[in-house]
């Protein structure tokens, strides 16, 4: 008699996929993520890639991994730990099993847990189960491999072609443990390999097959649902990550503008797919330049801004140290240009491909002379776009440099993004010099903004000079009088400050007083508000406070930060924006809760730390 799976309706669970670098995780857990999203489920995705490019086959070093959270409501995080874990050898399984929930599911590809495989892990026995302690957890082990060149034996592929396919052997399994339909997956397939039919039909048939062995084994401990979201806003949807988000941003930028964008750039992990991203899009004016290294693409870049475009330069911490100088260079001719900084693990080569918030300090302080410069952060895959949007807006009106600060977490993960509209977006106005134009002073200013006017090389009657020496006054002549240089640098760090008239207050999430303000700024924005609102739910005085403005700071900060009894300042670095608070508003006291592990928050930490200082004197 068959036994049934018993299936379990949840709000939520989380999926986390692993193994070798070569084992194609991140097109498994992306197209799971996909399927979900399509099926109406929330969805939050973290996708964890090994820093070492060629590490060991079967190496705890060269595991990957992706981790998604799909729910029937709004999911602001990954997930702390998962509900199964889909490991394809020794190695992803001894390197995840921290995160599986206990008692969670745990499906293994049996094939890879021979001698050799657990060897490499790092294994002392062959009894990993007995060995990690997870006997009760509900383990499945699966001869993966051998089913997947069992299932293409007629195909017609050749071994390599049929071992690359075992990824999509495991998506089937998982895709009936969780109710998902094939049918999005499948013409992933036909669109992505339609030159190559043999090659649909193989992953078709081994994703089918995964799917009917996980429901005719019995092993199956129970299957779970999860209905689609009923509280999304009506429109249209795709799945964005924060890298893709900027790129776009900044496009619509340019579009607002009226001005082409150029993108001078070096390639460096997390910020890479920004340049990529950009550079598929001439067919909307974008031109994208690689050069030989950082300094060369923000020199380009300014350039780019001199001759009359939507300017902008990515990077990462390591990069961002690299363009400095050229930074100030930004600073004293007063250009526009986006700067973004995709945040990484540090110093120096630091940890690539994880994510940390330790540059804050370097785009606010990291450059020689008075050399402010606007900062906003995004706090989520999707408001990337918005943020990079503001940006932009920013940089051409008020005719000064802008960093953008996003991170690993935010530039990888992805959520469903509500594709707008772009008449819903204001216009961007840049302070542009009409050619013929009389008295023309390159550095006079409008009192509005205190930005100066910006004059296209090549136009008659508005031919001026730029440089890195300080400017006259009004003339942007090469100046070294001492009065001059103290006003220039009074206007400068003026303007950056009036940009406070053009941002919005600082909202709180929760009570406007209180017993507890949790504050953070830039990604970690998921996971407070989670842990915030879990605490709320539970008669907790608590209440939020994400800063994505950050210089110059919102004008009623000083307001919220007197409204509650005790302040604690959570941030993925050791204290750098509590540090700055500090700088700012000496009045208060200011707890720290910090962590440096290349990994986010997670909730239960978070909700751990809030209770502790609630409770203590």
């Amino acid at each position: 008699m068959d036994k049934k799976a018993k299936a379990i309706e949840r709000d939520d669970v989380v999926i986390r996929f692993s193994g070798d670098s070569g084992d194609g995780m991140q097109l498994t857990g992306t197209l799971f993520s996909d399927a979900s999203a399509l099926f109406g489920n929330s969805v939050s995705t973290f996708p964890d890639y090994p820093s070492e490019i060629r590490a060991p086959q079967g190496t705890v070093a060269g595991v990957s991994g992706f981790q998604v959270n799909i729910g029937s409501s709004k999911v602001h995080t990954p997930g702390d730990y998962c509900d199964v874990l889909v490991a394809m050898n020794p190695a992803a399984l001894k390197a995840n099993v921290k995160w599986v929930k206990p008692g969670g599911m745990i499906i293994v590809d049996n094939d890879t847990f021979n001698e050799k495989g657990l060897l490499r892990a790092g294994f002392k026995t062959n009894n990993p189960v007995e060995e990690l302690k997870i006997e009760d957890y509900k383990v499945i082990f699966a001869k993966i491999t051998e089913l997947t060149k069992e299932s293409l034996k007629d195909s017609g592929l050749d071994n390599k072609s049929v071992l690359r396919s075992k990824n999509m052997f495991a998506l089937g399994m998982v895709y009936y443990i969780f109710s998902r339909p094939l049918n999005f997956t499948e013409k992933y397939f036909e669109t992505k390999f339609k030159k190559k039919p043999e090659i649909v039909e193989a992953n078709k048939k081994v994703l089918r097959d995964g799917f009917n062995y996980a429901g005719n084994i019995q092993a199956i401990p129970n299957t779970y649902q999860i209905s689609p979201a009923s509280n999304t806003p009506k429109g249209i949807y795709r799945n964005i990550n924060g890298n893709t988000a900027v790129a776009w941003g900044l496009i619509a930028a340019s579009e607002k503008s009226g001005l082409p964008l150029f993108c001078g750039s070096y390639p460096i992990t997390p910020a890479t797919e920004i340049l990529i991203e950009l550079a598929k899009r001439k067919d909307l004016g974008v031109k994208t330049l690689q050069v030989e290294d950082e300094i060369a693409g923000i020199c380009t870049a300014i350039g780019a801004s001199f001759a009359g475009n939507f300017a902008v330069t990515t990077t990462s911490g390591p990069g961002l140290s690299l363009k400095s100088e050229a930074m100030g260079l930004a600073v004293i001719t007063e250009l526009p240009l986006v700067i973004v900084d995709v945040q990484r693990g540090g110093p120096s080569t630091g940890l690539p491909t994880k994510t940390e918030q330790s540059d804050l300090f370097q785009v606010l302080f990291g450059r020689n002379g008075e050399c402010p410069m606007i900062v906003i952060a995004a706090s989520t895959p999707s408001n990337c776009f918005d943020y990079a949007f503001i940006a932009g807006k920013l940089t051409m009106e008020h005719m000064t440099p802008v960093v953008l600060l996003t991170d690993g977490y935010i530039a990888n993960g992805t959520e469903p993004w509500k594709v707008p509209s772009m008449k819903d977006y204001p216009s961007i106005n840049p302070p542009i010099v009409a050619e013929g134009t009389t008295g023309f002073m390159s550095y006079a200013r409008d009192e509005k903004r205190l930005a100066r006017s910006w004059a296209f090389p090549g136009k008659k009657g508005i031919m001026h000079r730029v440089g890195g020496l300080e400017k006259d006054f009004l003339k942007g002549s090469v100046s070294h009088d001492p009065i001059n240089h103290q006003r220039m640098t009074d206007i400068r760090a003026a303007k950056v400050e009036r940009v406070q008239e053009f941002i919005p207050q600082q909202e709180v999430f929760g009570d406007n007083e209180g017993d507890l303000l949790v504050i953070g700024w830039g990604g970690t924005y998921g996971h407070l508000l989670t842990a915030v609102q879990e605490m709320r739910d539970n008669g907790k005085s608590v209440t939020l406070c994400q800063f994505n403005y950050l210089n110059p700071l919102p004008k009623n900060v000083k307001e919220i930060l007197g409204s509650y009894k005790k302040i604690v300042v959570c941030e993925l670095n050791m204290g750098q924006f509590a540090n700055y608070l500090r700088m700012n508003f000496q009045e208060y006291n200011y707890l720290q809760f910090n962590k440096v592990q290349g990994l986010p928050f997670t909730v239960v930490e978070l909700v751990e730390k809030f209770n502790q200082i609630l409770e203590s004197k």
